[in-house]
């Protein structure tokens, strides 16, 4: 195990963060794992739980067992943990530009593409180490002008040539879930059976240029857009990567994370990235896979004291009552509006605050048919 400071760029005079990484196995050795924690600086159960899965990987380590390359990044992102407000972590959304953490990752298949075009040839292996290199090489020399950049840039550097990435995450109070591209659910089929993921809402692509998006997203959209050019050359999918929604923000504690790192640990053995003595058969899936523009954001029109009917995980039909919003001040009677599904499937993610403004949001349904379109994800 080799533990790894990186020095981001300084936004100031006398002041400048570090961002850490442990390295576990060979340099090179295939597969390669990337795997973070808390890119939302205030969702804190990736921490935790990467703090008990870098105990099981050291341990691995030792022993010789880690056949592959791992690379664990506990707190994948210092600017958001340094911002508070009011007392209150504020690590979603950097203060500087107002930008989201999780999003706005350059587009490296449009980066590499007219390199990538000359270089093909008919080995589908060869052209998969050729774009890793393309992308090294691009994310090299790209100087960042800003410290958010500069992380971007510095998370993409140990990840890009990963063959599957885990961006850990979570949501206000919520079920174990996760997010993917279609292109990479059948090789995370195994980790959602280990996670016991009650929600997985696959897209194409969702949009805003999201970090696990960037990574797995190149791969098909490179290959697509080498095809529109004439080459023919086959380019497989490089990386699959996830978001994975550990629960709730409120969700931290050692039973669970100590759960969590185990079917992540479980889930690099089955990978290859660690060796095991045995291969115990996987549990069944809790949930079939929904596409992610299926999901309904439950909103309400009116502010209030906000009730929650049922909790998340719940089953709902079109038409049930999730929630109701309180107005005690109206006149007469306290007015009373309730909050409906309007489709069918497992409220997966509510939020936490129990007052709500107009428009606010109150959770989310995972539907089976999709009717959005455009950027899917929130804000």
């Amino acid at each position: 195990m080799q533990r790894a400071e990186y020095p981001l760029l300084s936004p100031s005079l006398g002041s400048q963060k570090t961002w850490v990484a442990f390295h576990f196995g060979t340099p090179g050795a295939r597969p390669k794992v990337y795997i973070q924690a808390s890119l939302h600086a205030e969702e804190l159960p990736g921490m935790l739980v990467a703090h008990h899965l870098r105990q099981r990987l050291e341990a691995a380590d030792k022993a010789g067992l880690v056949h592959g390359e791992v690379v664990l990044v506990p707190a994948a992102n210092p600017i958001g943990l340094s911002q508070r407000l009011d007392h209150r972590a504020m690590g979603r959304f950097e203060f500087d530009t107002a930008q989201n953490f999780n999003r706005h990752y350059p587009d490296m298949a449009a980066a590499v593409l007219a390199e990538a075009q000359s270089r093909m040839r008919p080995d589908a292996q060869a052209n998969v180490a050729t774009v890793r290199q393309l992308v090294g090489n691009w994310l090299r020399q790209w100087q960042p002008a800003s410290e958010l950049d500069s992380l971007r840039r510095q998370l993409l550097l140990l990840s890009h040539d990963a063959d599957l990435v885990l961006d850990l995450h979570c949501d206000n109070d919520a079920v174990m879930h996760l997010y993917s591209e279609e292109a990479c659910w059948a090789p995370l089929e195994p980790l959602a059976r280990l996670l016991g993921c009650q929600a997985v809402l696959l897209a194409r692509e969702s949009g805003g240029g999201p970090f696990d998006e960037r990574l797995s997203g190149l791969w098909w959209q490179l290959a697509a857009a080498l095809r529109e050019a004439g080459v023919k050359a086959p380019l497989p999918q490089g990386c699959a990567s996830a978001t994975v929604e550990l629960r709730g923000e409120a969700d931290v504690s050692h039973d669970l994370a100590r759960k969590d790192a185990h079917a992540i640990f479980a889930f690099l053995e089955h990978a290859g990235a660690v060796a095991a003595d045995t291969t115990p058969p996987l549990p069944p899936l809790a949930c079939h896979p929904t596409p992610l523009a299926g999901s309904q954001t439950l909103r309400s029109p009116v502010p209030g004291v906000l009730v929650f009917l049922v909790k998340p995980g719940a089953r709902v039909s079109v038409g049930d009552v999730v929630a109701e919003v309180i107005d005690p001040t109206a006149p007469g009677q306290a007015r009373v509006h309730e909050v409906r599904a309007e489709v069918s499937g497992v409220l997966y993610a509510a939020v936490r605050e129990r007052y709500i403004v107009s428009g606010g949001e109150v959770g989310k349904i995972a539907g089976a048919t999709p009717f959005r379109s455009g950027d899917l994800l929130g804000a």
